[in-house]
Order: C-alpha cells, then sequence, then structure tokens
C-alpha cells in the first residue's frame, strides 16, 4: 500500500474511533442542546419524556439533537414526530441524494442554520453537487441539474413560494417519481419546516467553530 493511501486509511480509522469515543452509550447520556428551551436534564424528565429519549437513542438517529429538546416539552407529540421524521429522513423511497436536497431546499424556505448546517453536509454526502447546495444557499435555481433533481426543485420551491402545484409540475413529479414518491416528497418537505420552526423559535445555537451560512433573502 502506498505512503498516502495507508495515511488516509488511518485518519479514517481514528475519525471513527473518535466518533464512538464521544457517541452517547445510553439516552441517559445524551446531552441536550438548546438556547429558548433550557436543555433538559435526564433526572428532570418525566417518564413520557424519558420513552421519548428512549426511542430517540434506540432508532437511527442514536441522539437527539436539533428540535428534539424541544419536541420533548410535549414528549407524546414529540415521539411520534421523531418518528415521522425518521421514517422520511431514513425510508423515503426518493434516492437519499433527492431527499437531502428536498431537506435544504426546505431549510433555505426557512432560513434555518442548523438545518441547512447538518444537511448541507448530508446532501454533499449523498452526491449532489457543491453548485447546486450553493445555488439554492444564494436563493437561485441552480444553473446544471439532472432530470431528477430539476423535478425535486421545481416541485418544491413552487410549493413552498407559491403554496401550490400546477399540472405541469405534479405530472413532471409523478411520471418521475410516481405517486408514493410525490407523496414521500410532500412529507419530508413537511416534517423539515416543523423542523425549522422548532428550530428558529427556539434559536437552536450552531455547532462550536460553525458559522451561519445562509444570508437573509431579498
Amino acid at each position: 500500500m502506498h505512503r498516502r493511501a495507508w495515511i488516509v486509511v488511518c485518519l479514517i480509522v481514528l475519525s471513527l474511533m473518535a466518533a464512538q469515543a464521544q457517541a452517547p452509550s445510553s439516552a441517559r447520556d445524551i446531552k441536550l442542546v438548546g438556547d429558548r428551551f433550557k436543555p433538559l436534564k435526564w433526572d428532570e424528565m418525566t417518564s413520557a419524556q424519558k420513552t421519548m429519549m428512549e426511542h430517540l437513542f434506540a432508532g437511527e438517529r442514536r441522539g437527539a439533537g436539533g428540535p428534539f429538546n424541544v419536541l420533548l416539552r410535549s414528549p407524546e407529540m414529540g415521539d411520534l414526530a421523531q418518528q415521522f421524521g425518521a421514517s422520511m429522513r431514513f425510508h423515503s423511497s426518493l434516492p437519499k441524494k433527492l431527499n437531502e436536497m428536498a431537506i435544504i431546499i426546505t431549510a433555505r424556505y426557512w432560513t434555518a442554520q442548523y438545518e441547512w448546517t447538518a444537511h448541507r453536509k448530508a446532501a454533499a454526502e449523498a452526491g449532489l453537487s457543491e453548485s447546486i447546495i450553493q445555488a439554492i444557499a444564494a436563493g437561485k435555481r441552480p444553473a446544471s441539474m439532472d432530470a431528477a433533481e430539476t423535478v425535486v426543485y421545481n416541485f418544491g420551491t413552487e410549493l413552498l413560494n407559491t403554496k401550490q402545484v400546477s399540472d405541469p409540475v405534479f405530472k413532471a413529479a409523478v411520471d418521475k417519481f410516481g405517486e408514493r414518491g410525490v407523496v414521500d416528497l410532500i412529507g419530508v418537505m413537511g416534517y423539515y419546516q416543523l423542523v425549522s420552526m422548532l428550530l428558529n423559535v427556539d434559536r437552536y445555537p450552531l455547532s462550536a467553530g460553525e458559522k451561519p451560512e445562509l444570508q437573509a433573502l431579498k
């Protein structure tokens, strides 16, 4: 193995080890974050709140970053919301790249900084080009998109900006993704609108060292 490749492998292994070391070992160990909504501690939680935390830890997120400290204030609703969100994020019929594209279109619409920062990274990892990400951040139509990306962009922006979807845009989405795909697209955007509102009302902080990427749109 070449020396450079060996170094890359070592860095990946070290990164994975560091991530595992930082990961909570139980729901009790999760450290919540918030601003207007004080981060709750395990010993302060009701049984319903602890149940929601245990479900979050057992699920695919393995944590409770983002809106969940706020949702714990209404744990029965919050637990249903996190289950719906997990379905839309991890089990949508849309390819991951397109699902993440729909999420960042929604985050841009709401100027939800934490949501944008988290999911623009996920979108890039899923294969969405940086030029598309930057155009969405600027509130502009990307100059170059493939056919599926174009359908998601047209559908998502028209729905958010006009509160309706025209017949040609609807037909293009059904033709590309089927009726389930269209419903999943609406579902993921609807869930992340809820997330955006929760984060914006809380003024949820970015992680240490990160700065807001989105500017107010004129």
